[in-house]
């Protein structure tokens, strides 16, 4: 009998095989049919199951915290699904639908504004799940505006049950005082724009609110080409600029004062950009490494993936159903922490990483933990993305400042155009980066693949990593994202 199955191993990785088993259960529910109900009954189950767990801690009991968080995630799958049966019903009629706007509105190829209605109502009783909404009313419509769209219901896709197109946009209504967030971004950006023009006040904006429809189309689809949607729209790697910049001003004065600030921006930032399945994702990932850095403590990537996997999907199970956004978080978060240390350690060894090659490897890394995704879903590959990552990237950090001076003292007299000038050249170099590199005739390469292909890339790289990590011998739980 092999004695290692019976030893008591650290609460973490329990917790962590319960999270894992709640993810795969919310994902699971997605697919059964609704006649298998998982009700209270699968919670007291599984809950009773993880208080085994958790008094033995043994080794083997892993695979019971597995099965007692899936029961877990069953039961908020089924409740996450509730009410959803009544769109089969609505399928293919005209419904005129109220909503809340839950993100920044979206402009679309055809000039078409795009909208994600969530707290529904049809002829005023609550809907469940969210509804997507194409319409090519011209009104200016803001997060957190409250709409009623008419239009006939087609089949949503990811964490949408429902899709509208060609809506006729009723009424919309903006509550007092609104999303003071919103206005309070509004606001300063108008400050950035006093004495930046349009197309680099945009990118500028975009770097640090992520306020990505003010951008112009022709400049959003060669970031697109380019690879660079990541550092435009709400996303961890801007997220992670802030928290960083915050500790090393503090860390060295106070601990505490380093943590105050870096939690304030993450909630700050939050707020401004809004909860999109990758910025839920991205601040929870930072909430977490923050509050173990700042308790001395390190968190291991493979307890910190499933744990902020099963709290966001304890939320908002329908981030799990499909939702690309979610899953391309994860799986570029992946990257980052696990792949990019290993890939350092492997090919450099103990060498500290300049800030050149950490960007590089870590670009790396997130790109091929997602292609396989993106090939899947969108048929193409960008060929400049690595390219255009390291040409840009560098300078984001300084973009990103350069910009918040600009809006913070537009109205000095002097001062003002004297800091909008350096960030307007700044913001130009990498404009014109980003549309040669798009412009190329081989920016872009066609490649499909079907689900069962996806899955086996990703379990190519798995293997790959498991390899690495057994020569390299690489403790993974020192990574840290705020250092």
């Amino acid at each position: 009998m092999n004695s290692r199955l019976f030893e008591k191993i650290h609460i973490s990785w329990l917790v962590a095989a319960w999270c894992l088993g709640l993810t795969v259960g919310v994902i699971t529910i997605h697919y059964l049919p609704r006649l298998v109900m998982f009700e209270a009954w699968a919670l007291v189950v599984g809950l009773g199951l993880m208080a085994v767990v958790m008094a033995w801690r043994l080794r083997v009991l892993m695979i019971v915290a597995i099965i007692s968080g899936g029961l877990a995630g069953m039961w908020r799958g089924e409740l996450g699904r509730a009410g959803l049966e009544v769109y089969d019903s609505l399928i293919g009629k005209t419904a005129a639908i109220q909503g809340r706007v839950l993100e920044d509105p979206d402009i679309d190829k055809k000039g078409q504004t795009v909208l994600r209605l969530s707290n529904l109502r049809i002829n005023g009783e609550k809907l469940a799940g969210q509804l997507w909404v194409v319409t090519a009313d011209k009104r200016p419509i803001k997060r957190s505006d409250i709409v009623q769209a008419q239009g006939k219901l087609t089949t949503g896709f990811g964490a949408f049950s429902a899709s509208m197109y060609r809506a006729k946009i009723i009424r919309v209504e903006r509550p007092v005082p609104g999303d003071v967030a919103v206005g309070a971004r509004d606001w300063f950006a108008e400050r950035v724009r006093k004495h930046i023009t349009e197309s680099e006040s945009a990118l500028g904006l975009g770097f640090l609110l992520g306020l990505r429809r003010a951008m112009p189309t022709e400049l959003s689809d060669n970031l697109k080409i380019a690879g660079l949607t990541h550092i435009v729209v709400a996303s961890g790697y801007n997220l992670t600029i802030l928290v960083r910049l915050a500790r090393r001003l503090f860390a060295k004065r106070s601990k505490y004062l380093a943590m105050l600030s870096a939690a304030t921006m993450i909630i700050g930032f939050m707020a401004v950009t809004g909860l999109s399945p990758s910025m839920s994702r991205a601040g929870l990932v930072a909430g977490l490494s923050l509050a173990v850095w700042y308790y001395g403590r390190t968190i291991h990537p493979l307890v910190l993936l499933p744990v902020s996997a099963a709290i966001t999907l304890m939320v908002n199970p329908q981030f799990g159903w499909g939702d690309l956004g979610w899953q391309l978080s994860f799986a570029s978060f992946t990257g980052v922490i696990i792949l990019a240390p290993l890939l350092h350690k492997y090919f450099f060894g103990d060498k500290e990483p300049g800030a050149f090659r950490q960007i590089l490897v870590e670009t790396l890394s997130a790109q091929i933990v997602t292609l396989p995704l993106l090939m899947m879903s969108f048929g193409v590959v960008s060929n400049v993305a690595l390219i255009a990552n390291m040409l840009i990237l560098p300078f984001v950090p300084l973009a990103m400042l350069l910009t918040f001076a600009s809006g913070v003292l537009a109205m000095v007299p002097m001062i003002g155009a004297a800091i909008a000038l350096p960030t307007t050249w700044l913001l130009g170099y990498m404009i014109q980066a980003a549309n040669w590199l798009a412009g190329l005739e081989w920016a872009q390469m066609e490649v499909n693949i079907t689900w069962w292909q996806c899955g086996l890339m990703y379990a190519v790289m798995i293997g790959a990593m498991l390899w690495m990590k057994k020569q390299t011998k690489l403790n993974l739980g020192k990574v840290n994202i705020v250092e």
